[in-house]
């Protein structure tokens, strides 16, 4: 890693707002710096540098309606409803990673542009007088007289800081990336397990019914969401509890605890006159109101500890263990509900500036409240250098392709996504989005507005308790990749182009994507009989049938989800519990695909942010384990 620094760069910049990292500065050797020019006119300052004939892009955060960026423009906003390929997005991050081997961070809090493959200079060529009859025709033509580059400019600011990263694949890029932002997250044991949101108008006794009938339905739920009927006032939010439906606060959360399930609580950070810290934050939050609540300045110090002195005291000392930050990413399409661009803060940003960074200083802020301990948590928006933060993105948006496709640009800026099931239009699309869920870095079912259980209501229970069951198993693995997303920055999920950068097969596949190291997933959708698969270099297993499969373009046609395992793997796969606590102790069957391979097994107590952890790295030649996490109950050989 390394920077370039332009001109006079802005002072408020996403740098200063995060965790320190784990990464040293180097030399460039891929990144065409010497062929970077710059200038700064009246509308900010404007780099471009030349690019190569295959070079494509990915990344620009959360992007749902595009992968490959290559002719495309971006502009990085945060919106919360993206409607095209333009930029928008919950998380819009101003990274972008190339197939030859360097990612660049532009450091800004504005709506920076970038034009990826801008024809800027005419090629020297033969003339030619072919008539071109087609609009395919003439606009290739175009193509091959230009030479392209990317250009990218910075609105306002007089110069400007690049990150620039580098590796043999996108991969390494976006590791170093996730390194220099703090390292990626380990959330808490729990937290891999399935989340469960109930209906908003629920009481007290409707919670924790509902909690009470998934336990002796035997379907592993580990935590519990509560949706804005928990509070006294919403919209803006007065973080008080509503005596009404929850009598009984602190019992509701010792009652959901006996039954080894966490509770997290929905919440915005529009603060109500209501709220108790209403006055406190007046004089540390923005000049234009939003639904009649402050905007708090989180980027204060003041602020951050009014907020997260109340939650801690209200909330998380009772054993509250996580927050669901809604509606933090602003939207211009429905209702405009959010501050100008115009809009001022105490701390000197600008609303431009906020709405780029106001995810990020609102997580700061909640995890301040938690202390040392872990929470794996939901955000509506985030920003660069987000790795370190243990909350997951989601949307109200519901298309389960792009909820397909988000899974796979994610990966590529240091954000984590969760493809939520709320409700199926039929049984076949609650089954399909839930297989989707359950492979994914967050299992969660979202049933704010439905009164009753979404499976119970299409009559697939039992298909929709074994794929919970099945999210179970795979936990002891998905704790490893998250251990190594924290300690080397590899993302747990990412597309096929991350690890296959050389591969222009992958530049396309938006819908398929790494599940760690193992797993390939190639999630369908209702409506679909089959769908192809493409598995790239290496042999691979079918991880329901063991079918052994070479690599290339596959036809698959299945009501399950298809999922492929890489050959010379193995697999940790547990028993699947109940509950996930300290106390879980981890039935392991460990599958050999083909010869060789190993795993790693990560061992802490699994709530705690700073705690000794203990390390297996397991071949199936061991017979037990010295853990009081892990037993090694079968090996299976795949050949």
């Amino acid at each position: 890693m390394y920077t370039i620094t332009l001109g006079t760069p802005e002072e408020l910049v996403p740098s200063r707002y995060k965790p320190e990292g784990k990464t040293e500065l180097t030399e460039s050797c891929k990144f065409p710096s010497e062929k970077l020019s710059w200038k700064v006119t009246p509308r900010g300052i404007t780099l471009e540098f030349p690019l190569g004939e295959t070079e494509e892009f990915f990344g620009f955060g959360l992007q749902m309606k595009g992968f490959a960026c290559r002719h495309t423009k971006k502009v990085i906003r945060s919106n919360a409803d993206p409607v095209a390929n333009t930029g928008d997005a919950h998380a819009a991050v101003p990274f972008f990673v190339s197939t030859a081997g360097y990612g660049v961070c532009v450091d800004s809090l504005r709506s920076v542009e970038f034009y990826c493959g801008y024809p800027h200079r005419c090629r020297e060529e033969e003339e030619s007088y072919e008539v071109k009859a087609s609009f395919e025709g003439l606009y290739d033509a175009k193509k091959t007289a230009w030479e392209e580059y990317m250009m990218i400019h910075v609105p306002v600011a007089k110069g400007v800081t690049l990150y620039v990263f580098e590796g043999d694949t996108i991969t390494d890029v976006v590791a170093e990336y996730n390194r220099f932002s703090g390292g990626g997250c380990l959330p808490p044991l729990w937290g891999l397990g399935n989340t469960y949101r109930c209906y908003t108008k629920y009481t007290q006794d409707q919670v924790l019914e509902t909690a009470c009938s998934f336990r002796k339905a035997k379907i592993p739920v580990s935590c519990i969401g509560l949706e804005p009927g928990w509070q006294t006032h919403t919209y803006s939010c007065s973080y008080r509890v509503n005596k009404e439906q929850f009598p009984n606060f602190k019992k509701l959360v010792g009652d959901l605890k006996a039954e080894h399930m966490e509770l997290n609580l929905w919440e915005h950070a529009f603060t109500h006159p209501s709220s108790p810290i209403y006055e406190e934050l007046k004089p540390c939050s923005g000049d234009v109101p939003v639904w009649n609540g402050l905007v708090p300045d989180f980027s204060l110090r003041e602020a951050t500890d009014i907020f997260a002195g109340y939650h801690e005291k209200s909330f998380t000392s009772l054993g509250v263990s996580g927050f669901k930050l809604d509606e933090c990413d602003g939207s211009d399409y429905t209702g405009s509900w959010t501050y100008p661009n115009s809009a001022q803060f105490p701390s000197g940003l600008d609303g431009e500036q906020m709405h780029n960074c106001f995810g990020i200083l609102y997580q700061q802020a909640v995890l301040k409240a938690l202390g040392n301990t872990r929470t794996y948590s939901q955000v509506r928006n985030s920003g660069a250098f987000a790795a370190s933060y243990p909350f997951v993105l989601y949307s109200d948006l519901y298309d389960h392709k792009d909820f397909i496709r988000a899974l796979c640009t994610s990966g590529l800026s240091g954000l984590l996504w969760c493809p939520e099931l709320r409700e199926g239009k039929s049984k076949e699309d609650l089954l399909r989005r839930l297989q989707t869920v359950v492979f994914s870095a967050l299992s969660m079912v979202n049933a704010w507005y439905i009164d009753g259980v979404p499976w119970e209501q299409l009559g697939c229970r039992e298909e929709a308790a074994e794929l919970l069951r099945l999210r179970m198993r795979l936990v002891p693995y998905l704790y490893s990749a998250f251990y190594l997303y924290r300690e080397t920055g590899k993302p747990p999920v990412r597309p096929l182009v991350a690890d296959y950068s050389g591969d222009p097969a992958t530049y396309r596949c938006d819908d398929q994507y790494l599940l760690g190291d193992v797993f390939l997933v190639a999630p369908m959708v209702a409506g679909e009989e089959e769908r192809k698969v493409y598995l790239p270099q290496g042999g691979w297993y079918d991880f329901w049938t063991n079918e052994k499969l070479e690599p290339g373009e596959h036809t698959v046609r299945t009501g399950n989800i298809p999922v492929f395992v890489k050959e010379g793997s193995l697999l940790p796969l547990a028993e699947p519990e109940s509950y996930l606590g300290e106390d879980t102790v981890f039935e392991l069957e460990l599958r050999k695909y083909g010869m060789g391979g190993s795993a790693l097994l990560v061992e802490d107590d699994g709530v705690t942010r700073n705690v000794p952890v203990t390390l297996f790295t397991v071949d199936g030649s061991e017979k037990e384990l010295p853990s009081k996490r892990y037993h090694i109950k079968s090996v299976t050989e795949i050949l």
